[in-house]
């Protein structure tokens, strides 16, 4: 029997309530990535709509979009851009604060990553409140990067964070949605 692309992913992936603090459902793909059917689906879903289209950069934010940043630029045959926490790049960076679901941090990528009029996708495991995604969208503006989209596995759509993104002009592109948070 042959499962749907969503079945595959939800029952990939592990809940663990109460986590980082009482009352949250944490959504951990650590198991969908252990999973080899699974992370296959999700990579090839998350390409499948830019094969064919010129993409020069996946900016993966640190540290699940990186693995599927990764592979998804093999894919697509593009660069690899890492958006890290502070303080972790050896080379000259630009930084922007932002906001998280639990309080504020600030995210950096080189200031040489991207290239004025460069396509690039932004890769991340989930989109929740928007503050990261929405960080590291403005870091990849304000480089002069062409936003193509910004994908990710999981919506948590009650957090308004694919809202704050499409408010930004950005396409959005998940595979599957938890309600509530």
């Amino acid at each position: 029997m042959k499962t749907t692309v969503e079945e595959t992913l939800l029952s990939a992936i592990r809940t663990i309530p109460d986590y980082p603090k009482p009352g949250i459902l944490f959504r951990d793909i650590t198991t969908l990535l252990g999973n080899a059917r699974a992370f296959r689906r999700a990579v090839d879903e998350l390409v499948h709509p830019y094969a064919g289209t010129k993409i020069d950069k996946i900016a993966g934010i640190e540290a699940r979009g990186f693995i599927l940043g990764g592979a998804i630029a093999h894919q697509l045959s593009a660069g690899f851009i890492p958006i890290r926490k502070k303080g972790k790049l050896p080379h000259d960076t630009v930084r922007v604060a932002y906001s998280l679901e639990y309080g504020v941090d600030e995210m950096e990528m080189h200031r040489d990553a991207v290239q004025p009029g460069e396509k690039v996708i932004l890769v991340d495991d989930l989109i929740a409140t928007g503050g990261t995604a929405g960080g590291a969208c403005r870091l990849l503006t304000q480089m002069g990067a062409d936003i193509v989209a910004a994908c990710f596995v999981i919506d948590l759509p009650d957090l308004g964070g694919r809202a704050k993104l499409e408010a930004l002009g950005v396409e959005v592109r998940t595979l599957i949605a938890y309600e509530g948070h």
